[in-house]
Formats: C-alpha cells, structure tokens, sequence
C-alpha cells in the first residue's frame, strides 16, 4: 500500500462521504485531513474497517466508511454498514428503563427484588436495597468487569446470569465504589420486562428504534448472521500480532449490556434526538425528562486531571449508561464499547450539539477515541494533537512487551521443564462456587481445559516447570496467562485461574474435586 499514490489509495479505501452540509462549513480537520489520517491508521493499526459519523445542529453533517467490511475481502464499509456497539448499547437500556419510570410504571429507587421476586446475594442487606438506578450505574460494590468471564459468550441464559451474579461477592462496600458491571444491566433487562411486559428487545425496538428510524439497527447479536452489509469481527492474536477473523460474540444472555448492531447513519438519528431535547424529524420521541434522568450523575468514576496533552479535565461521573465528563471546559457526555471483534466510541458535546460516534472492526485498537478526540479538537478550535501517533506508540510498547513475555513462557515450555508431580495428577475434576465445574485431561504433553458453561472453549495448559503453567485458549479474546497450582504432599488443591483483562480482572480459584 505504501506503493500506491494518494489518489489511488484512497479510491480502494473510502467509501462515499455524506455531506448535509456545505464541505467548506466544516472544521478543516474534517474537511482536509479525514480521509488520510483515516486511511493512515487503518495500515497503522491493522483495522478492515471504520465508520464515522459526525451530527452538528441537528445534522448528519459527516458519514463516512473506510476500508472493508472483511480483511482480505472486497466490500468497503458505508455510513450503514452494520457493527457491533458494544456497551454503547448501555445508553438505550438506561433510557428505556426511565421511559417506564415516566410512563407511571416504575420508580428508579424501586428495588430490585420488587420486580425480581426470587433475586438473590450473598448480603441481604444489599440484596433487599439494591434499587434500579444501582444496577445501572455500576454502583453495587463489584470490581470492574467482575463475572464476566461466566457470562461472556456462555451457554447461560439470562435468568441463569443473574443467579450466578448473586453468588458473587463484592469487592467493595455497596455503593462507595464505581466498578462497571455488565450483569447490572442483564437483572435491568429482566426488571424491564417484568414491569411492562415486554422484553428488553421489544421494549428497544418499539419505543426507540422504530420512531428514530433506526431501521437496520438490531437489537440481538443472533440477528447479525442474516444481516447485509455487516463488518466482520476481527481481533489481532496476543502471541503473534496476527489479525484473525473471529465468529461474532453470541452475548444475548447480557443483551441490555452490549448486544446491539448498528451504523452510523442510524446512530445520528439517536444523537439528533439526544442534542435536540428528544426531538427527531419534529417529534418527541425522548421525553426531555428521561433524557434528564439518564445524565443525572449518579457514581463518582473518580477525579481527573489535566491530561499530558494539555487538555484540562477535571471529574468523570456516571449516570445511566452515560459517562458525563468535563473537557476544556464543556460538559462531554459518552461511552465506549467493545465486544469480539469491534471497540466503538459515542460522544456529544450539547452545548455544542455536537456528536461523534466511531466504530471500528478489530477490538485490538486505539483508534476509535484516537479519531473522536481530534474531531472533538477541531470542533472546539483547540490544536491539532495527532492522538493517534501518541495512542499507537504507547499500544506498540504495550504489546511488544507483552509478546516479548509470552514468547519467553513459550521458550520455557520448549525446555520440556519437569512438574513436581506427574502430569496426569493434575488433570480432574474442578469446581467454582460461582462459575461451577471444569474438566482437565492430559492431552500429550499438555492439559485440555473444557468448561461447563463455555462448551466450545478450550483451554490449554504447557508446563513452565514445577507447578506454573501456561493457560492459553482457542479463541484468543481470553489471553495467555500464566497459572499456578497449590500441591500439598503431592495432591493438588486448587489452581487459579485468569483470563485476558479484555474479559475480566478478578482471578477464579478453581478447587480439585476428583
């Protein structure tokens, strides 16, 4: 590609631009440079595809598609080519869930346990306090990400998340910590349902997209297979750098946390009618007053301060699946997304009526806040910063030293390092108080991991010597981590088990059974 002129390379990477505007009305940013910095980074980073999308006063002022919808295919993204969102989905649950408060159905300090009769934790206190505005703003006292790795891509039904949610224990005291939490947002899709008797999905699709138009937006990832114009999922392999075609993430067990596909042309409908007091095509379609209460901050996130690119901030507040920050000095309301294959960002400044919604199909980049923050800049008439030279030095360091790691625990296992004890002695039966029971077999010189609730997940476990092993795993969204197992008098106890920070923090402590 270095080969090929200016001209030419954009002619095989951009898709048609959408201009409802006058071009010469736009930031020079958007005007001049988009397209090159765009392509620029699609080399840079490895990515197919990306698609941005800008609203300005009430307008589609900018949709654009780069690249293509699969590596190595021919078919270029456009403004409707469908991605996944991720936890930009967040932000329809927490407004559908104040739409049923402003309907007269529900209050958003009703506690959980008045729509979910049968909910339970391990603190009764919690358990009968928890109130919806809790579970939505991630202020329950889990760590961040806490669960996850039961949940992600799981056979668990819904119901079955939140049974395994409330075997978990929290981190931190109930509400005095922010600590992000996807089933939060399952037991809001549950509560939902319950209160007006419809689904999660049905409650999205006929109370938000069908009046905003967004008509090839959809609602469940098992919808995705049938869809046209859909960029694959793509993710770059932790060893190797490689960038690998994944299957699409089947998540709709945490459906009200992340499982919406849209485009940019159907998410400017949605920030038209965030900037506008709820208004889309003339019409109120977000009462001003679920609008309010979904920015309403409700979890402290923490203090920021200003950034090494001189750009001053100063909180970061969460209300109900909007974070509501402050940058130079105007209110920025959004939120990031990523699931398998795709990390997607969504932006508004109000007092600007500005949004910015970016989506991307590898979910091993940067650049989706990297391009949002410079068309931020220029809308704001602050320098040009090129964000993503700085967000691509600092991941190249990253993942160098983390292959550079990987590599050595690979150079150790080519030793054929001995185990304290035999290697079939490991193998058994082993079980999670809240994740439940997996199986290890020899398998040559190797463990086979194969887990109840992921029946299509392998795991892979190469001796470093003594009792440290290697975990790796077939789909390479859950990492390669080291592991350790305790032995005592020659019988093993229990090993702990981690997966790639993508998924989940917190450590599961796996107890031999048999």
């Amino acid at each position: 590609m270095r080969l090929l002129s200016i001209l030419a390379f954009l002619g095989i990477f951009c898709s048609a631009t959408l201009y409802a505007q006058p071009a010469a009305t736009l930031p020079a940013f958007l005007r001049d440079s988009l397209d090159t910095y765009v392509n620029r980074a699609l080399k840079d980073w490895n990515i197919p595809g990306v698609a941005v999308g800008v609203v300005k006063d009430g307008k589609l002022v900018v949709a654009k598609g780069f690249g293509v919808l699969e590596a190595g295919k021919a078919e270029k993204v456009d403004a409707n080519t469908l991605f996944a969102i991720g936890s930009n989905t967040k932000a329809f649950t927490g407004t559908a869930l104040a739409m049923l408060e402003n309907d007269g159905l529900c209050k958003l300090d009703d506690p959980v346990a008045k729509h979910l009769p049968g909910f339970n934790m391990k603190d009764n206190w919690v358990e009968q306090h928890l109130n919806l505005q809790d579970i939505v703003s991630h202020r329950i006292g889990m760590e961040t990400f806490q669960g996850d790795f039961m949940y992600w891509t799981s056979n668990l039904t819904r119901d079955q998340v939140i049974e395994k949610f409330g075997k978990l224990t929290p981190v931190y005291p109930f509400r005095t910590t922010w600590g992000y939490c996807n089933a939060g947002y399952v037991i809001a899709g549950k509560c939902m349902e319950r209160i007006s008797g419809k689904t999660w999905e049905d409650n999205l699709r006929q109370r938000i997209f069908q009046p905003l138009k967004m008509n090839r937006t959809l609602a469940l990832s098992a919808e995705i297979g049938k869809a046209t114009n859909a960029a694959r999922a793509h993710t770059l392999h932790p060893a190797t750098g490689e960038l690998m075609k994944i299957p699409y993430g089947q998540i709709d067990n945490l459906a009200a946390a992340g499982s919406i596909f849209s485009s940019v042309e159907d998410m400017s409908h949605w920030l038209i009618a965030q900037l506008d007091s709820g208004r889309y095509e003339g019409k109120t379609v977000l009462p001003i007053n679920v609008l309010r209460r979904t920015r309403q901050p409700l979890s402290i996130e923490g203090r920021r301060q200003t950034t090494k690119y001189g750009i001053r901030r100063h909180y970061a507040l969460y209300g109900m699946g909007w974070e509501m920050s402050d940058y130079d000095g105007y209110e920025e309301v959004s939120h990031t997304g990523g699931v398998n294959g795709f990390v997607t960002s969504v932006t508004m400044f109000p007092e600007h009526k500005l949004g910015i919604v970016v989506l991307t199909n590898t979910d091993a980049n940067a650049f989706y806040v990297a391009l949002k923050r410079e068309i931020m800049d220029a809308y704001l008439g602050l320098p040009y910063r090129n964000y993503n030279t700085i967000f691509l030095a600092d991941n190249k360091a990253q993942s160098s030293e983390q292959m550079q790691y990987i590599k050595q625990m690979q150079d150790s296992i080519a030793q054929l390092p001995k185990t304290t004890i035999a290697l079939d002695k490991y193998a058994g039966h082993y079980e999670n108080e809240a994740y439940g029971n997996l199986d290890m077999k020899k398998d040559g010189n190797s463990l086979k991991l194969r887990f109840q609730h992921h029946p299509n997940l392998i795991g892979k476990l190469e001796p470093l010597g003594g009792n440290r092993f290697l975990l790796s795993f077939d789909d390479p969204l859950f990492g390669i981590k080291p592991v350790e197992f305790k032995v005592e008098n020659g019988a093993v106890k229990q090993f702990v088990l981690q997966v790639a920070d993508f998924v989940e923090f917190t450590p599961y402590e796996f107890v031999k059974k048999g």
